[in-house]
C-alpha cells in the first residue's frame, strides 16, 4: 500500500490536487499525474487523492480512492531516491473505478490527509534522532581512534567543541521528537498541527548541522561509500525534507499561532 498525494509543483502544500476524478455513471475515471511515491514501485493498492470538487488549492473537493496498481491505464515508473529509498512516479490515463473504491467521505478527505502526515512527520522524527545518535556515536568513536601529531584527534579542544554541539542538537530532537509522538495521538487538531510543525522545525535544523559536521570531523572519509557516515548523512538530508522543511514548518507554525492568539 502506498499513498499517492504529491503532483507536479506542489511543493509541501497538501491543498495543492489538480488530478481530477469525474464521474462515468456509477464508476469514477482519474487522468494525472502523482509524483514521488513511497514504496510506489512495490505497492500492490495505491491511496490516490483527486478533485471532485472545487479549486486546485482549495481544502474541501479532495477525495480518496484505493486504485490497484494492475487497473488498465495506471503507469509506475519506479525511482531511487538520494538516500537509496523507492519510490515510483505514476500516471493515471482515464482510469476507471468503481464506486466502492472511494475512501471515506466525498470532497472531504483533506483532514483525514493533514493528520494522517502529522502521524508520519512524527515517526520520521523519531526516526531522525536515531540516526542522529548514530552520526553522534560514530563520529565520537572516529575522534578517539583517528590520531594527528601522535595524539587522538578528539584531544583538540575546538573539535571536542563542536562534538558537544551535535550532542546538544540531539537531545534537543529527542525531547521535541518525544512531545511529537505523544501530541499526535491525543492533541486536537490545532495543537497537533503546532506541536508537529515545531518539532519538524527543531528536528530538521539539527539533521543538518549533524550530518553536516559529521561529515567534516570525519574528512574525506565521511564522503565514501565504504563509510556508513556518508549514508546517515544522505537520509538525514531526506528526512529534513520530508513532509515539509524547517520553512514550511515554520510558515506554519506561525499561522497556527496566528489562529490561536
Amino acid at each position: 500500500l502506498a499513498f499517492a498525494h504529491t503532483e507536479p509543483g506542489a511543493r509541501y502544500d497538501l491543498r495543492q490536487v489538480g488530478l481530477p476524478a469525474r464521474r462515468s455513471g456509477e464508476a469514477w475515471v482519474l487522468d494525472g499525474d502523482k509524483r514521488m511515491v513511497l514504496p510506489g514501485g512495490q505497492a500492490d493498492t495505491l491511496v490516490v487523492s483527486a478533485r471532485t470538487a472545487g479549486g486546485d488549492t482549495d481544502e474541501a473537493g479532495i477525495t480518496l480512492f484505493l486504485v490497484s496498481r494492475s487497473t488498465p491505464g495506471v503507469t509506475v515508473k519506479a525511482v531511487r531516491t538520494l538516500d537509496n529509498l523507492r519510490a515510483a512516479d505514476v500516471h493515471f490515463a482515464g482510469v476507471r473505478v468503481e464506486a466502492d473504491a472511494l475512501l471515506g467521505r466525498e470532497g472531504e478527505a483533506f483532514g483525514m490527509i493533514e493528520e494522517v502526515v502529522d502521524y508520519a512527520t512524527a515517526l520520521l522524527c523519531a526516526e531522525a534522532v536515531g540516526a542522529i545518535r548514530y552520526a553522534n556515536d560514530a563520529t565520537l568513536e572516529y575522534l578517539k581512534t583517528r590520531r594527528q601529531f601522535g595524539v587522538p584527534i578528539g584531544s583538540f579542544q575546538a573539535l571536542q567543541h563542536r562534538m558537544v554541539e551535535m550532542m546538544i542538537s540531539y537531545e534537543q530532537a529527542r525531547s521535541m521528537a518525544c512531545l511529537a509522538c505523544v501530541k499526535v495521538d491525543t492533541a486536537e487538531a490545532a495543537e497537533r498541527r503546532h506541536v508537529i510543525s515545531a518539532a519538524k522545525i527543531k528536528i530538521a535544523d539539527a539533521c543538518r548541522h549533524v550530518s553536516q559536521e559529521a561529515v567534516q570531523l570525519h574528512g574525506g572519509m565521511g564522503m565514501t561509500e565504504e563509510l556508513k557516515i556518508s549514508h546517515t548523512f544522505r537520509r538525514l538530508t531526506m528526512l529534513a525534507q520530508t513532509f515539509g522543511d524547517a520553512e514550511h514548518h515554520l510558515e506554519r507554525f506561525a499561522a497556527v499561532d496566528a489562529t490561536r492568539s
